[in-house]
């Protein structure tokens, strides 16, 4: 942990005298990135283990999507809380809640209560996470720290499965719910060393201004582009292995974690070029969503293990391009006193991109064919490319 932080802290900043307060503030963002990746190890932690728990599979769909669904609904709300009250109260609440719930399941052996509890916490903690990293970093270190930021985010929805499997084996659901309330305490611990942020001053906004905000291309392009970026990785951790399953397991693993290391490998080296000027967010987003529907391309197109292996490559990078450059952009459009309701909005299009992405892939397949779904994916994602 020692050497992660000194990387991020060091990495593409010279240590000049003029370049000590950006260091000293691009280090609060650590802790957040801790958060990230609670949230989204709780997103996919337990869904490796429910079809053994579960076998109706009603019931199953029931339990996965409980977690989201109370994400999506809650998080503008929890955003515009972080607001009004400073978002660091919201983050350290989110996380507490999520200890709490998360250890519940021990005393009462119920996944569905405590997995909604997890999602309501989630919805706390993690737009109010978003919030303070844009309001944390200066202008000039926003790409870097939200790839970071996407970065942990990657490997949490990416590691959960796995870890979350590896858990269960050794100690059963309690093992893993218990292994969750402990990393969240941990987290909360340390976001205790971020300083608070003060709610800003905010003019009264009416419903027609929130509107008018929220369907403003400055919000819609960069969300849009964020819903094909989650809709891109979960349909590709789902059915990207189908493509190389005559390889077995092994095989198949190690294409989603080519997947998962291209886009944690590639999301801060993007941040680093926005915030050099290299790159410009919207063409560097429509270069992003257009390489990852190439992706679903190869995969439709390319036969077997050759396919998935191009596929996870260039879904990767493209997924990994988006996200950075996406979150820069809403938070330098975004007034600060408004930052966590962008967030929270802007997330509830990372969910729904989340599930919708393999649900149209899953009935298109299920109509057609495989290639079929992947370039009816590949389609919808282009689109965004707006």
């Amino acid at each position: 942990m020692v050497t992660i932080r000194l990387l991020f802290m060091t990495e593409g900043f010279p240590r000049t005298q003029g370049s000590q307060h950006i260091l000293a503030r691009v280090k609060n963002v650590l802790p957040l990135c801790a958060a990230g990746f609670v949230t989204a190890f709780g997103a996919h932690g337990v869904a490796s283990g429910l079809g053994f728990l579960q076998t109706n599979l009603l019931a199953l769909g029931l339990l996965l999507a409980i977690y989201d669904g109370a994400e999506i609904v809650l998080k503008p709300v929890f955003g515009s809380l972080a607001d009004r009250i400073g978002p660091r109260p919201v983050l350290l609440g989110g996380l507490v809640a999520f200890v709490v719930a998360s250890a519940a399941f021990v005393l009462i052996d119920n996944i569905a209560v405590a997995r909604f509890g997890q999602g309501v916490a989630a919805a706390a903690f993690s737009p109010a996470a978003g919030a303070m990293v844009a309001r944390l970093t200066p202008a000039g270190a926003k790409g870097k720290a939200f790839g970071r930021y996407g970065a942990w985010k990657g490997v949490g929805y990416t590691a959960g499965p796995l870890l979350g499997g590896v858990l269960i084996h050794l100690g059963g659901f309690d093992l893993l719910f218990l292994t969750m309330a402990a990393l969240a305490a941990a987290v909360g611990a340390w976001v205790l060393t971020v300083p608070a942020l003060k709610p800003l001053p905010r003019h009264r906004q009416t419903l027609a201004d929130l509107a008018k905000r929220l369907s403003h291309s400055d919000f819609l392009r960069p969300t849009a582009a964020l819903a094909a970026s989650a809709a891109a990785l979960a349909t590709a951790v789902g059915f990207l292995p189908v493509k190389a399953a005559q390889h077995g397991p092994i095989v198949t693993g190690a294409a989603v974690s080519l997947l998962a290391i291209t886009a944690a490998l590639v999301q801060p080296r993007l941040g680093r070029a926005l915030d050099a000027g290299r790159v410009t967010a919207r063409p560097g987003i429509r270069a992003g969503v257009l390489t990852a529907a190439a992706g679903f391309v190869a995969a439709a197109v390319i036969p077997g293990l050759a396919g998935a292996l191009v596929a996870a490559l260039l879904i990767g990078a493209g997924s990994g391009a988006v996200t950075p450059l996406a979150f820069a952009a809403l938070a330098t459009a975004t007034p600060e006193e408004r930052l966590g309701q962008t967030m929270g909005s802007a997330e509830v299009g990372r969910e729904l991109g989340d599930a919708g992405g393999p649900l149209l892939v899953g009935g298109l397949a299920s109509l057609a064919s495989l290639p079929a779904g992947l370039l009816g994916l590949a389609a919808v994602i282009a689109l965004t490319a707006w």
